[in-house]
């Protein structure tokens, strides 16, 4: 049985530090109209070794969408062992790429956006620089459709890589993200013929993405037997998406594909992915690990993002009221998506009312001693998503703010 890893920082003594150095580092900042974001510095940047170690040597492709601010992004791939970046829109890449933050980008989902695509067919630096993300002829068919309204861009070559399913099918069962409709080798062959036979288009990659070992917690408190079918899940999707991908490797070589890169994994499954034909591995979440990622067998959890909301009001002697709180995690609807308010200690949701948008009561043993205008300090369920709800953030290191720099929505995106 996988052994559960305890939180770093997760005892109430450090829990009620960590509010302390929060608070104390905040302190002098201008007061904010909204909940302050703050990262920790020397927990990101534990994170990033650890990542690094857990990749053993194989290059980190940074998943975007986990991250959300360009300061971060820069600061990650300033170091040895991170290449390139895994975006989530077209008009993101195009703004990572013309700003500087990184000249290696992959789509990592397919886009419809003819806008972008039109930037794109018309900046060759661009177009050098990023690679769509395609599963389906009609994906080329569009961007055909925007080149034929341009004449510049009639010789620009676009480059794309394939999203093969890297689901565990079990019977008529399918295990894994609903992503691409290519699964059989024979499949992915007659697609990867179609790219290949296209002008205007250039074969560089292949994602396989098993975000069902990478993305689902096999080691839960109180959920012993679940967690215990998880990881034999995983187990056996590990073991057939590594055949899958040699045999699909051994396909592609036969046709004369060379590819540049084969994508794969993610924050929760980078020992496993590390294999040939594998040439390298996404990250985001385990840089400011979020809490839907406190409950993996594979690493010991150290939050680096956190989320400060006022005490506006004392309802009773046993509940505190914090203005805003409720900023919930997408994905399916349940009480793992909501924030979990984590410093001080001793703090919990209220069942009837839970994480509101504009007021969060809270309970607990640890709700007597709050003050009004006091910080309570929460923990979000997903690592990027709090970026949207925030103009900039704080980067602590201790208890002083070294810089405060902007997220995407504080430079006017909206991707």
């Amino acid at each position: 049985m996988a052994a559960q890893r305890m939180v770093m920082g997760g005892s109430p003594r450090e829990r009620d530090a960590l509010a302390t150095r929060l608070t104390r580092a905040v302190a002098a900042l201008d007061p904010a109209p909204g909940p302050r974001y703050v990262i920790d510095l020397d927990a990101f940047d534990a994170n990033a070794d650890d990542l690094l170690r857990r990749a053993q040597g194989t290059p980190i492709r940074v998943a975007s969408k986990s991250v959300r601010v360009p300061a971060l992004l820069r600061r990650v791939l300033a170091r040895d062992g991170f290449a390139g970046v895994l975006a989530y829109t077209l008009a993101e890449a195009l703004h990572l790429q013309s700003t500087g933050v990184a000249d290696d980008i992959v789509l990592g989902y397919p886009t419809v956006d003819r806008g972008s695509l039109a930037t794109l067919l018309q900046d060759p630096a661009a177009a050098a620089a990023i690679t769509l993300m395609t599963d389906d002829v009609a994906h080329l068919d569009l961007v055909d459709r925007v080149r034929s309204d341009l004449p510049s861009a009639a010789s620009t070559v676009v480059r794309v890589a394939i999203d093969i399913d890297a689901g565990l099918r079990l019977g008529p069962g399918h295990v894994g993200p609903k992503r691409s409709p290519l699964f059989a080798t024979d499949d992915i062959l007659r697609f990867a013929d179609r790219v290949l036979s296209r002008p205007g288009f250039a074969l560089v990659g292949v994602m396989t993405y098993e975000g069902q070992v990478a993305g689902v917690p096999d080691a839960v408190p109180g959920q012993r037997a679940k967690s215990a079918i998880v990881r034999r899940l995983k187990d056996a999707s590990v073991a057939r998406l590594d055949a899958r991908r040699h045999a699909i490797a051994a396909a592609l070589a036969d046709r004369g594909v060379r590819l540049e890169f084969w994508n794969s994994g993610g924050t929760g499954s980078i020992e496993t992915s590390t294999v040939a034909p594998v040439t390298e591995v996404a990250a985001g979440s385990g840089l400011l690990v979020p809490h839907l990622f406190d409950h993996f067998g594979s690493f010991r959890p150290r939050p680096a993002a956190y989320l400060g909301f006022p005490v506006v009001r004392r309802p009773n002697p046993g509940t505190a009221t914090v203005a805003g709180g409720g900023l919930i995690a997408s994905g399916a609807a349940g009480k793992d998506r909501s924030p979990v308010p984590w410093a001080p200690s001793g703090l919990q949701l209220t069942g009837l009312e839970g994480a509101g948008e504009v007021q969060t009561p809270l309970t607990g043993p640890g709700a007597a001693a709050l003050r009004i205008g006091e910080l309570v300090w929460f923990r979000h369920g997903k690592a990027g998503e709090p970026a949207e709800h925030v103009r900039e953030v704080h980067l602590v290191r201790g208890t002083e703010v070294v810089e405060s720099v902007p997220t995407y929505r504080g430079l006017g995106h909206c991707w």
